[in-house]
């Protein structure tokens, strides 16, 4: 199955569901703990696909005991390791930090393509791709040089660097993706597998004695982070990522610190600057750049 509209466009929206995904968790972190969140967040992917998944998983079922080993990667790199690694960073680092390093996912991403592919790419997408990262240094920076050159690593900071590791090698295998197995029976494989590597991360937490605060605020966090940044994002970026190639998909990561710029000064009541606009538009020309047909 084919869901209509181009490409860019389902890039676009996956990486605004993403970026709500991360201004809904700060602004519910003291509701729903992080591996809380990011377990029923998939708990809840699995309950939302299953009426319109279980026939294809029916249907495709020696399929998709066949590709078992490349399922259970994309579940472990995608699934269970992104978000979880995320979620451990923010502890020991500062968002800046964290913000900053995922940006360079779209780099690993042509990285992992040259080396392991020999793919190239062109001068024109590398001006792009510069272009468009600067924006994204200029918004977490404020455009000052002064604050760039006082970020320090820490811990957390490898752990952003693991997850954005994952994500790229994630990106880059969807190219590789089993041909004829349907894009919900692929979501829903690989949700199945990725809950069972983090049931024990979650047990965990609640042996710690963190628990979620009931309410309809926690209900309705849920319902969005299942249904937006994993059912829908998903679907959408994989089938992206298949038809344009995981170098030019990369780029639109970039995107990410521009909605949640806009989302946190809607919902979070954060102030829009100056150095937001140059930012935006750094980015924008980058992509539009990069993503040009002509040589």
């Amino acid at each position: 199955m084919r869901i209509p509209g181009s490409p860019y466009l389902l890039l676009v929206l996956a990486t605004l569901f993403w970026s709500g995904n991360f201004v809904l968790a700060r602004g519910v972190q003291e509701l729903i703990p992080p591996m809380a969140l990011v377990f029923w967040r998939w708990a809840g992917a699995l309950i939302i696909l299953f009426p319109f998944a279980l026939p294809h998983v029916k249907d495709q079922w020696p399929l998709l005991r066949r590709h078992w080993r490349i399922l259970l990667l994309y579940a472990f790199l995608g699934v269970s390791c992104f978000n979880t690694f995320i979620y451990i960073a923010v502890h020991s680092t500062t968002a800046t930090n964290a913000v900053l390093i995922n940006s360079i996912i779209p780099v690993v991403i042509v990285l992992l393509s040259r080396i392991l592919d020999g793919t190239t790419i062109s001068r024109r997408q590398g001006i792009g791709m510069a272009i468009s990262f600067s924006g994204v240094v200029a918004i977490i920076c404020r455009a000052d040089i002064k604050r760039l050159l006082s970020l320090q690593i820490s811990r957390g900071d490898l752990w952003v660097l693991a997850a954005v590791v994952c994500w790229a090698l994630y990106t880059y295998l969807l190219r590789r993706r089993p041909h004829g197995i349907h894009p919900f029976s692929f979501l829903f494989a690989i949700i199945i597998l990725g809950l069972l590597g983090l049931a024990p991360v979650y047990a965990w937490e609640l042996c710690r004695g963190f628990r979620m605060v009931t309410g309809p605020a926690t209900a309705a966090s849920l319902l969005y982070v299942a249904f937006f940044p994993s059912v829908l994002a998903f679907i959408f970026w994989n089938q992206a990522v298949g038809e344009i190639g995981p170098n030019r998909a990369g780029l639109f990561l970039h995107l990410m610190p521009v909605f949640g710029t806009i989302l946190s000064v809607v919902f979070l009541g954060e102030t829009f600057h100056l150095f937001h606009l140059v930012g935006i538009g750094l980015i924008f020309s980058g992509i539009r750049l990069a993503t040009a047909t002509s040589p």
